[in-house]
């Protein structure tokens, strides 16, 4: 099977939405754990504590999401 420049001429519309999506989720989370760091420094250990128990609830919801498929 030899693979002809034909294949390779267009990328598909799909690898770039991907891609976009992907740098998306990786852009919140960078942002996320920015503004915790920032919590951190202003409130001290409250500011690490806090948000993350406030994330409890949230990650049973996933938690069962994934659980139920």
């Amino acid at each position: 099977m030899a693979v002809t420049e034909a294949d390779h001429a267009h990328p598909t519309t799909d690898a770039s939405s991907e891609n976009r999506r992907d740098a998306r989720i990786l852009l919140t989370v960078l942002v996320a754990l920015a503004l915790w760091g920032v919590s951190i420094a202003i409130w001290g250990v409250p500011g690490l504590y806090i948000p993350a128990l406030c994330l409890v609830p949230v990650m049973y919801v996933i938690l069962i999401l994934i659980s139920r498929g």
